[in-house]
């Protein structure tokens, strides 16, 4: 399975922490970027893919668990 860290919106103030960005399966980023579909995270999480994350950005800590757990 191919996965790519995304941005996952966050809808807390801004004093909450940096956003986490997920990883989700590589095919389902151009689908959700374009027509708005939801992509599910490693972690469980449901969302819109808005934007990818650039090298340095803050990662989900269960995805980055799970992908880590594979081996790969």
């Amino acid at each position: 399975m191919n996965t790519q860290v995304l941005e996952r919106p966050d809808l807390k103030d801004a004093d909450t922490g940096p956003e986490m960005f997920h990883y989700v399966r590589k095919d389902k980023i151009a689908e959700s970027a374009v027509m708005g579909t939801f992509v599910v995270a490693l972690c469980g999480e449901k969302f819109p893919v808005t934007k990818a994350a650039k090298p340095g950005s803050p990662v989900c800590p269960k995805c980055k668990e799970i992908y880590e757990s594979w081996g790969e």
